[in-house]
């Protein structure tokens, strides 16, 4: 008659550990061996559903090219959700330390270094003419209305750093409420129509569906935002070089590397000798992409006077 083997000692001590994990809460440990004895093993298609992934580019035009469009602004919201997680991490921890703090920075720094650095796709990665052809059928849609995006703004700095340049001084002198500041924000002055100045489809469709989220984001992070949680570490702390170094970083990397590409690909698809071709929003793209004339800053705190005055007219702060 065969004997089974006495189960090694590390393995019935993990069982134990089990039994104790579900006992603890009411669940019976021989019903999940059951369910672990009978499950079929996991395959990487499966965990990351990547025949749902793949399916998920719907190009409405025949146009080759309009694939790399889809893909690409897909995979920067992507992007955009890594970035998130790590900055709602360093809000959130109850007990935040400088090193937890500089990790996470140093990811997000490193998710937007590779969207800048990948963002020659969009510039010289698609066709001209089939670009401005397909793009049309996008009307009025726009990258413009990326959520996600504002979403990363919001959680990183103080809302009045957001608001328009020639709404800034007036809206902190009345102290105004989240709910106020978030209409004079800077980038609903790029979704306004160039001959009338009303709002755009673009802004208003964006409005109708995102606002009262955006509003509430800027409520909860009012006090956990990364600014403020910079300013909550002692004196000693907010000193360490690294950890200033990776705030401005991230500063130049959203405020001036990443509009300046968006920029440059306006230019190159948009842009003629006589005539500005309109963006598919309808938004102003000439005034509204250039860094140097929104002069958004993060952490205006953390920069010279110099340095703000070279704000986007340079990479090299």
């Amino acid at each position: 008659m065969h004997t089974k083997e006495k189960l090694p000692k590390d393995i019935e001590e993990r069982i134990h550990l089990l039994a104790d994990k579900y006992g603890a809460m009411g669940q019976d440990l021989r019903s999940y061996l059951d369910g672990l004895l009978y499950a079929d093993y996991l395959t990487y298609w499966e965990y990351i559903h990547l025949d749902v992934l793949l399916s998920l580019q719907t190009p409405l035009t025949p146009f080759e090219d309009e694939n790399i469009f889809i893909i690409y602004h897909q995979i920067t919201e992507l992007y955009f959700k890594l970035i998130l997680h790590a900055m709602r991490q360093i809000a959130e921890h109850e007990n935040l330390t400088i090193d937890f703090f500089i990790i996470q920075l140093k990811r997000v720094n490193s998710y937007l270094d590779n969207l800048i650095n990948s963002f020659e796709i969009m510039i010289e990665g698609m066709d001209k003419d089939q670009f401005l052809k397909f793009r049309m059928s996008l009307l009025p849609a726009s990258g413009f209305q990326s959520a996600q995006y504002r979403m990363i703004e919001i959680c990183a700095t103080d809302i009045n750093h957001l608001i328009a340049l020639q709404y800034r001084e007036d809206m902190q002198a009345i102290n105004a409420d989240i709910a106020t500041k978030y209409k004079y924000l800077y980038w609903k002055q790029g979704a306004v129509e160039l001959a009338s100045g009303k709002k755009t489809l673009t802004l208003k469709q964006f409005e109708k569906k995102y606002s009262e989220e955006l509003i509430r984001l800027a409520q909860k992070y009012e006090h956990i935002n990364l600014w403020t949680r910079y300013q909550s570490l002692s004196e000693e702390l907010r000193a360490e070089p690294e950890l200033i170094q990776q705030l401005r970083q991230f500063d130049v990397n959203a405020n001036v590397k990443w509009p300046l590409m968006h920029y440059k690909s306006a230019v190159r698809y948009l842009q003629k000798e006589t005539k500005d071709i309109a963006a598919t929003g309808g938004t102003n793209w000439q005034k509204y992409l250039p860094p140097k004339n929104q002069r958004v800053m993060f952490y205006p705190e953390l920069w010279t006077k110099a340095e703000k005055q070279m704000w986007g007219k340079t990479l090299d702060l």
